[in-house]
């Protein structure tokens, strides 16, 4: 099976908010097969749909408890705060503090579009709050403080980032 290639930074799909899925069948499921290889093969612990280039509001996750996926993911609770360095797939090899809820409660669908909700803490908050995010067209780098911005932002002008993602364990 061929693995898609990672959508980095400066891509403009990954600026666009995802499509609602409407229907749970084979081409939902083979876009799922694809965002569990991508994780996979990138060492990521998430990957959203418009990270390999599908508009489709669907991610997978894995906190270390095997592989799920989440469908229409909507946050519905969030209380707390954390902030912990985090990366992401589409901006490899970077990492930054980011504020993010303690504890979040997302609700969604599975793949065969039954009603599901997540909740979690610590890294499973953060990796719901980053892929959803991801599926609103936005990216980790919108969440720093300016002066992590710059910092980013000036980093990946000397990498010269903007190839294909690196293999290394980010969300």
């Amino acid at each position: 099976m061929t693995v898609p290639p990672m959508r980095i930074f400066g891509d403009p799909v990954l600026r666009e908010r995802a499509r609602e899925v409407e229907r749970f069948d084979d081409p939902l499921a083979k876009l799922a097969e694809d965002l569990l290889l991508a994780m996979r093969e990138y060492v990521g612990v998430g990957v959203a749909g418009n990270q390999i280039g599908a508009l489709s509001r669907i991610f997978v996750y894995d906190d270390g408890t095997g592989p799920r996926w989440l469908v229409n993911p909507e946050i519905v609770e969030q209380t707390g705060e954390q902030e912990l360095d985090e990366g992401c797939l589409s901006i490899p090899g970077l990492y930054f503090p980011v504020k993010r809820s303690m504890h979040v409660v997302a609700k969604g669908y599975d793949l065969k579009g039954e009603p599901v909700t997540v909740e979690g803490e610590e890294l499973l908050a953060r990796i719901l709050q980053h892929e959803t995010d991801h599926l609103d067209g936005m990216l980790f780098a919108d969440r720093l403080s300016s002066k992590h911005r710059r910092e980013m932002m000036k980093q990946m002008r000397e990498r010269d980032l903007g190839a294909e993602a690196p293999r290394g364990q980010t969300l």
